[in-house]
């Protein structure tokens, strides 16, 4: 039964919204200034939206709550006679993915709110339980088709659900304030920007998702005022640390970049443009167990537990990616480096490094069946993110995982450039006084400020290349150089 009940809560991704949420939420939209004379929650489980709108918005004419889970519904008809202005609550038994919203919405005049919670689950984990719980299939993301055929095509039905709404609202003025996934709010967000919809303002306000709803994930509530006509549109956003936070930062794109804080991005927009070095992710193998390596007093120790006996010509001091995030020391790691170059001919190894090359032939049924298709028409025992950049001596490196902004000087160990996994970014240098002078000014307060201003900390890679190689260092003025202490 208690697995039924949880493949239930995955289908439907069914976290019920506490009361007492509810309840702030709708005071909140309160002081912002909210006073709908219709509110809808369009998945209303037991309620908690509806009965915290009926008391939070006593001048509304109706309050409207749908649900496909007609016990739930029971519950909530239980719950009436305790519950203010219970005679202006209309309850109904229906599916949203096919119930005729539009149609619904025409019916009802004055300014509506469609508040609620919407299901945190991807269409990719209702699939797996042969869930019917989903909507039609489109490619409503507009992806091309390599992308819709990969993981991009995944999505959370919420971010589906949250679109329909907006084309529901589509013509009139409405508001919508939903319990949603940060990265989902980002999303609908960029969406109703490149779909040119009227939205007049928007605000996130975070949640503490553990808290409320025991589920380790960032979570918001979704605030979204929408305009009869496209020429009121506003794209920039304010972000508040919590629901009662007062002052928040506010949130936008410029010249094609998101902004994480305008404010800060106004302050040291003249930094924005190109870096003068490309920043570059580190060695791509796909298969640690045979290319990574640790030193021990046995000898070379790979992942598969076998002493290994090669030749040094190909091995490098490898940092991994929690090495660089963390700080530490390096833990006598190395990994074999196939290539200078990416598409370099590999059979080379054959006579410079024989040991080596029966190494690699040993294991080379697994690094044939790599999966990746880059490694197809490639030589064999390729690897990819390789070039001269990666053997000059100095680099400044960072982890785009970890959720800091911390540079690192590293040099060469025992005489060789040192490696990094391709979770790292990095850029390079030949002399030690080149690197550390472009460290100080990586670190000063403006470089820092631009950067942090286009980092949304709650995604799973925060930092990204892309973001890195906006920041031309070149530009940074002798009076900027105050050093900033590291994240």
């Amino acid at each position: 039964m208690k697995d039924k009940e949880q493949k239930r809560k995955i289908e439907f991704g069914d976290f019920q919204t506490p009361d007492s949420l509810a309840l702030k939420v709708c005071q909140r939209l309160d002081q912002m200034g909210f006073k709908p004379d219709i509110v809808i929650e369009p998945t209303c489980g037991v309620g908690a939206f509806v009965l915290a709108a009926a008391k939070a918005f006593p001048a509304a004419r109706e309050y409207h709550g749908f649900d496909i889970n007609q016990d739930y519904l029971d519950i909530l008809q239980a719950k009436l006679p305790q519950t203010p202005n219970s005679d202006r609550i209309h309850l109904e038994h229906a599916d949203f993915f096919n119930t005729p919203w539009t149609e619904k919405i025409k019916e009802l005049p004055g300014s509506i709110l469609v508040i609620g919670n919407f299901p945190w689950v991807t269409n990719a984990a209702q699939g797996k339980l042969g869930s019917t719980n989903l909507p039609e299939k489109t490619n409503f993301q507009g992806h091309n088709g390599f992308d819709a055929m990969t993981g991009k095509s995944n999505f959370d039905i919420s971010e589906w659900m949250l679109l329909a709404v907006l084309r529901w609202l589509e013509g009139r003025s409405g508001d919508i304030a939903m319990l949603v996934k940060t990265a989902v709010a980002r999303k609908i967000l960029f969406q109703a920007e490149s779909q040119k919809l009227a939205v007049k303002s928007a605000t996130i306000i975070k949640i503490d998702a553990k808290k409320d709803f025991g589920a380790s994930v960032d979570a918001c509530l979704l605030v979204m005022r929408l305009s009869e006509k496209a020429e009121q549109t506003s794209n920039d956003y304010t972000v508040y640390e919590n629901m009662d936070a007062e002052k928040g930062a506010r949130v936008g794109h410029r010249g094609g970049l998101t902004i994480s804080n305008l404010d800060a991005f106004v302050r040291c927009e003249y930094l924005v443009g190109k870096s003068p070095q490309k920043w570059r992710s580190g060695i791509k193998h796909d298969a640690s167990a045979v290319m990574e390596f640790t030193r021990t007093t046995h000898g070379l120790l790979n992942g598969l537990g076998e002493v290994v006996e090669i030749e040094d010509d190909y091995l490098y001091p490898l940092f991994k990616g929690s090495d660089v995030g963390s700080n530490k020391a390096w833990r006598d790691k190395y990994v074999l480096v196939t290539q200078k170059f990416v598409g370099e001919p590999t059979d080379a190894i054959k006579a410079s490094a024989p040991k080596t090359w029966a190494y690699l032939e040993k294991h080379g049924n697994q690094l044939d069946a790599r999966g990746s298709s880059i490694y197809l028409k490639s030589p064999r025992f390729a690897i990819f993110g390789v070039g001269d950049y990666s053997f000059r001596p100095w680099r400044i490196a960072i982890c785009g995982l970890y959720k800091k902004l911390q540079f690192r000087l590293q040099g060469p160990i025992d005489g060789r450039p040192v490696m990094f996994d391709d979770t790292v970014y990095f850029v390079s240098f030949d002399t030690e006084a080149e690197a550390t002078e472009t460290l100080e000014k990586l670190n000063s307060e403006p470089a820092r400020e631009l950067l942090t201003s286009l980092i949304f900390w709650d995604e799973k890679r925060p930092i990204k290349t892309g973001i890195l190689n906006v920041l031309d260092w070149s530009l940074l003025r002798e009076h900027d150089m105050n050093i900033g202490e590291a994240a």
